[in-house]
């Protein structure tokens, strides 16, 4: 679905009631979760019990999906069971009710991989917009004067697929190119010894 919503003025957010190190663990085994997944873990289940989804017996939530327009008012909700899948063109039909300005002109974005270049030389950072490590990794760079190429996965599927390559299967950002030298994740010291750093 990342490639519908490119070009539509959409942020999706994953919730759950698990603690972040459960998710980060989930998250893996899945090769990687493409946009934020929070965690609803402490007070636990509060926001889910603001949306009422909280089964409070069970301690864990519904399977639900909700739309929240850009004035932060529900405009769809959508309660389902846990083994079922939603409906993907229901969500898009929903989307264009609530902002159908944003589907003048609209097509998906089906960039062709093979076609698609990357750049090379010099400092090239594979990230994500929403990433914590990736907004810490711009600032090093930025507060140590380098110089950097950055390149966003989410909406790069030739990137996710070098990224993946490199990160023996993950999605790991930020995941830096330093003149052909791979390095996985924001790891301060090696990237001193890969810029030649004193």
């Amino acid at each position: 679905m990342l490639t519908k919503f490119a070009g539509l003025n959409v942020q999706v957010l994953g919730i759950s009631v698990d603690h972040v190190p459960c998710l980060k663990a989930w998250a893996e085994s899945l090769g990687g979760i493409h946009y934020p997944l929070l965690s609803d873990f402490w007070p636990h289940g509060e926001v889910a019990e603001q949306y009422g989804v909280l089964r409070h017996d069970e301690g864990i939530t519904e399977r639900a999906i909700f739309i929240i327009d850009k004035k932060g008012i529900i405009r769809y909700i959508d309660v389902h069971d846990i083994d079922s899948q939603p409906d993907n063109d229901v969500l898009l039909s929903e989307l264009e009710k609530i902002a159908p300005e944003d589907f003048t002109g609209y097509k998906e974005i089906t960039p062709q991989e093979d076609e698609e270049e990357l750049p090379k030389g010099g400092v090239v950072v594979y990230c994500t917009p929403w990433c914590p490590s990736c907004r810490q990794a711009r600032l090093w760079l930025q507060n140590n004067h380098i110089e950097y190429v950055e390149v966003n996965i989410d909406r790069s599927p030739a990137a996710a697929k070098r990224v993946q390559g490199w990160a023996d299967g993950f999605r790991t950002t930020p995941t830096f190119d330093i003149n052909g030298e791979i390095q996985v994740g924001f790891d301060e010291k090696r990237l001193r010894e890969l810029l030649k750093m004193e």
